[in-house]
């Protein structure tokens, strides 16, 4: 998938997670060893931060979006979530990891997609 469809995704993301009520924070951060492409902020009483990796499959033909995300990956993402919190100020929030999944045009949230204690 080229940059420019999967910057297209995630703005589409972002703007499906802003209307579910989560404030943006940052897109594409980017460390040694990984990247993030969306960071939100729940709006309310827990006021977790959000990791957010989107991902898109035009077809369900091999495996669903969500099923590429790997161990491997995940590993990534909880380095590059790591990298992020050391630029937090402030008391660290409670974190999670979700995932945007958008398969043959459909779109799936999966809240507390994996989890960064089994790394």
């Amino acid at each position: 998938m080229s940059k420019t469809v999967g910057d297209a995704f995630e703005q589409r993301a972002l703007e499906y997670l802003q209307r579910q009520r989560l404030r943006f924070v940052a897109r594409n951060f980017v460390c040694r060893g990984g990247e993030i492409d969306l960071v939100m902020r729940e709006i309310g009483s827990t006021r977790a931060l959000v990791f957010v990796e989107v991902r898109a499959r035009r077809s369900r033909q091999f495996a669903a979006a969500a099923a590429s995300i790997g161990a491997h990956k995940q590993r990534r993402l909880v380095l590059a979530a790591q990298h992020y919190l050391m630029t937090w100020r402030g008391a660290l929030p409670a974190c999670r990891f979700d995932v945007i999944a958008f398969d043959a045009g459909r779109i799936v949230w999966l809240r507390d997609a994996f989890r960064a204690d089994c790394w």
